[in-house]
């Protein structure tokens, strides 16, 4: 198709995302992974959207577009194809039996199960603790581990999270996996010993517990939280929702409720972000670290997401992402690409490792798991590939917990937080171009 971009179309759109009742997807209306030719892409300008995007290859961008994202696209003139035959499974496909509807992989409720069994099976080396409470009323739940777990003692901690999208099943594993191993390893071996007794290692492995279950029982895809939107639509990206440059521009994220990459009213607008807030932000928890583990694409993502100018310790960070890039490539061969998040993959704002880091300065990375793309599963990793995934990531997080041991943090002043405000302010005031439909 050839592009269009006049005026009057751009209007078009405006009016008919104000004018259309909105509407929660159906049957038959159901998001659907597309993709665009890489120079039609750019000329529309669509990075600049807020879309989903998966990935490049091959000349083109898959992105997981809304029926209305679609119907903007068709009347600008772009040219997409339609990719979701290709990719898309049954919830059940590949899945065994055992375990339920999402065979090896976690629900909520398997996920308390196992971390309290984990307290239980190691007392006074494991404490699980409810963070937080999401709107449809689960608990977001944490596991500290640490030589003396229900003691504030103060010693060097690091933050794992997964699953803030909820389609993103594999992320819960790596994390929970590593509780598991360090606290079936203490007695066993000395470098784990001497790590937990000298450290706390908090482990969220669902941040987002209404977005999963919805995953799992209702629509494999499905990204966001399950807030109820003013407009009819559903769900915050809750990746895009914490306190670091929220909702500076509209590429990073999105200000239309019906975008998988949402922002949400506010920075902390939802229970999932302020839980972690709170947890990270906790006076007496020397938080020196940080990973939110994602997928997929094969990456290690740090700050600034929101921004080409490089962090303050940008030097730093490359030299840890790349020592975990190559301890993650010895276990066997997988290859994970290390940057900026911003040159390496594509601007965000309002995620959770840039605010991390500018909070306290804290390294913080977002790691992307396998596989490098959706030819090869996408989001829907072979359960039988799960101990893999998290085989060839553990040496990187031993380092990296290893690493703030040894590292005290920089004493400064939030450097973000503060000088974004008008920033944002100017942002809220500048309408995206091209509004989707809602659908």
């Amino acid at each position: 198709m050839r592009l269009m971009k006049t005026t009057a179309i751009v209007l078009g759109l405006a009016a008919l995302a104000v004018l259309a009742p909105p509407v929660a997807p159906a049957a038959g209306q159901a998001d659907q992974i597309i993709s665009v030719a890489e120079r039609d892409f750019a000329a529309a300008g669509l990075g600049r959207k807020g879309l989903d995007l998966l990935m490049r290859k091959d000349g083109r961008v898959y992105i997981v577009a809304s029926p209305g994202e679609i119907a903007a696209l068709a009347a600008l003139g772009v040219g997409y194809d339609f990719e979701t035959g290709r990719f898309l499974r049954t919830s059940s496909e590949g899945l065994s039996a055992a375990g339920g509807i999402n065979g090896a992989y976690h629900s909520t409720m398997e996920l308390e199960t196992d971390l309290r069994i984990l307290e239980r099976d190691h007392p006074g080396l494991a404490s699980v603790l409810e963070i937080g409470e999401t709107l449809e009323k689960r608990k977001i739940l944490a596991l500290k581990i640490s030589d003396n777990a229900a003691a504030n003692e103060n010693e060097p901690a690091v933050l794992l999270t997964g699953c803030h999208h909820a389609r993103e099943w594999i992320s819960v594993e790596v994390p929970y996996l590593f509780g598991k191993y360090l606290l079936d390893n203490y007695d066993l071996d000395p470098q784990v010993r001497a790590l937990v007794d000298a450290s706390e290692i908090w482990i969220v492995p669902i941040v987002n517990p209404d977005g999963l279950e919805y995953s799992i029982h209702v629509y494999r895809y499905w990204r966001k939280n399950r807030r109820a939107n003013a407009d009819g639509t559903f769900g915050v990206d809750i990746n895009r929702n914490y306190g670091c440059a929220w909702g500076i521009d509209n590429e990073g994220s999105s200000g239309y409720p019906g975008s998988d990459v949402y922002r949400g009213t506010g920075p902390f607008s939802e229970p999932e972000t302020a839980a972690v807030r709170t947890l990270f932000a906790s006076v007496g928890i020397d938080f020196r670290a940080l990973i939110s583990f994602h997928s997929y694409g094969q990456y290690i993502l740090y700050p600034w997401g929101y921004t080409a100018a490089p962090a303050p310790e940008d030097a730093e960070l490359g030299t840890i992402a790349a020592a975990m890039a190559g301890l993650m490539a010895a276990v066997q061969g997988t290859v994970y690409t290390h940057g900026q998040a911003s040159r390496t993959l594509y601007v965000t704002n309002g995620d959770t490792a840039d605010w991390a880091y500018s909070l306290r300065g804290a390294p913080a990375f977002t790691v992307e798991l396998q596989p490098v793309d959706i030819d090869h599963g996408g989001f829907f990793n072979d359960e039988a590939a799960i101990g893999a995934v998290f085989q060839e990531n553990l040496p990187a997080m031993l380092y990296l917990a290893r690493y703030a041991l040894d590292h005290p943090l920089p004493v400064r002043p939030r450097i973000v937080e503060r000088r974004d405000r008008a920033r944002r302010a100017t942002a809220a005031k500048t309408k995206p171009s091209v509004r989707p439909a809602p659908g």
